[in-house]
């Protein structure tokens, strides 16, 4: 059955580890017939949360800003995968700020389908606990959130490391195997 993917990139860095990853997860779930877009967050501009509450009542952001376009593509989406590069253990302020926004709608963001790719310049995956914990955090408060895969891209330091990669591969067989 064909779903609709959104793919959040949120490397601050063009063609950067994680985003690279999120283009071969792109090209897999492509191949495997699924309607795929991906949004990368650095070229949006998304301001912080005021928590002002008043989209407490109406589900609408009163900012106006792209995020309201991207809330709508999240709640369209059957599989969302959110990537992230991991800086002193935690997600990128871009995925942070994208987070904290979906207060508007997060009651409504229900019954998706979510893959987390990670990347960092340490070697241990158990380093990259207290960011996976963070994205699970965010989708334990979404009704019928399911975590279909994680993938850890460790050892990347440098902008171009995962080029010539196995996790390449990876990413791409993960995007095939949405289903």
């Amino acid at each position: 059955m064909k779903k609709r993917v959104l793919v959040l990139s949120s490397s601050p860095r063009r063609e950067g580890n994680s985003d690279q990853l999120c283009s071969r997860f792109v090209a897999g779930a492509q191949e495997a017939g699924h309607e795929v877009e991906k949004v990368v967050l650095r070229d949006e501009e998304i301001a912080p949360c005021r928590a002002c509450d008043g989209c407490r009542h109406t589900g609408v952001c009163v900012q106006r800003d792209e995020m309201a376009a991207i809330l709508d593509r999240m709640l369209a989406a059957d599989v969302i995968v959110l990537a992230t590069p991991v800086y002193f253990y935690s997600m990128s302020a871009q995925m942070k700020t994208l987070i904290d926004r979906t207060y508007a709608c997060w009651r409504r963001l229900t019954n998706k389908d979510f893959y987390f790719i990670l990347t960092a310049a340490v070697e241990s995956r158990d380093r990259l606990g207290p960011t996976l914990e963070g994205l699970r955090g965010f989708t334990s408060c979404l009704e019928g959130a399911k975590e279909k895969g994680v993938l850890f891209g460790t050892g990347l330091w440098e902008k171009h490391d995962v080029e010539g990669s196995p996790l390449l591969d990876e990413a791409f067989e993960m995007g095939r195997a949405v289903s």
